[in-house]
């Protein structure tokens, strides 16, 4: 088995080194096929952006406020959230359980840092849906917070909204999550997470 996920890796480093020496209208210097093993290597190894998102690692309690549009009276619930790194550290995975409307809640998250891109990104799926919502953005060291967009879909329209998400890791025992909708031209605050750990 160790073999064949190497072989496919050598396979696919040697798309990449075939798919950049191909494109003759690139006019910028060509890169050696060692600086193309190296800039891989560098790649897929994790950094300090994962070493941030492995400090998560654990078992948390979610303090959840919702508002179901704007000016509306908020909704309090508390949630569980259990956090793994997998993939020798380079993707987080939160499996959470909570309720809502008097209905038992079910979502899993997968989160990671794309070092070439140097954004971070999540793709979010619960019971509540069908569909699956990604989001990505940078992180800001000043605010220790990350700050990511993307898009949901509305079930009553079946049209596609904005959504904006920010954590905040404050330490190893903190953690807030405030996520903002826009449906109508407006955004407006939907959720507030303040999380603990257990």
């Amino acid at each position: 088995m160790k073999n064949i996920v190497l072989s496919i890796a050598l396979q696919a480093l040697l798309l990449a080194l075939t798919c950049g020496n191909a494109n003759a209208k690139d006019k910028t210097k060509p890169m050696s096929d060692s600086a193309k093993m190296q800039a891989w290597m560098d790649y897929m190894t994790p950094g300090d952006m994962h070493k941030m998102l492995a400090s998560l690692d654990g078992n948390w309690v979610g303090d959840i406020t919702m508002w179901m549009s704007p000016g509306t009276a908020p909704s309090k619930s508390t949630g569980y959230c259990t956090n793994k790194m997998i993939m020798d550290g380079r993707y987080l995975v939160s499996e959470n359980t909570g309720s809502f409307g008097g209905m038992n809640f079910e979502g899993r998250n997968t989160m990671g840092y794309d070092k070439a891109k140097k954004v971070f990104f999540c793709s979010w799926i619960d019971n509540m849906g069908t569909g699956i919502m990604n989001i990505e953005g940078p992180y800001n060291a000043a605010t220790k917070t990350i700050s990511m967009k993307g898009k949901e879909v509305d079930p009553a329209t079946g049209k596609e909204f904005d959504v904006r998400e920010d954590i905040r890791i404050i330490d190893q025992n903190n953690e807030t999550m405030v996520m903002y909708s826009n449906m109508g031209g407006k955004e407006y605050k939907n959720m507030e997470i303040v999380y603990k750990r257990k």
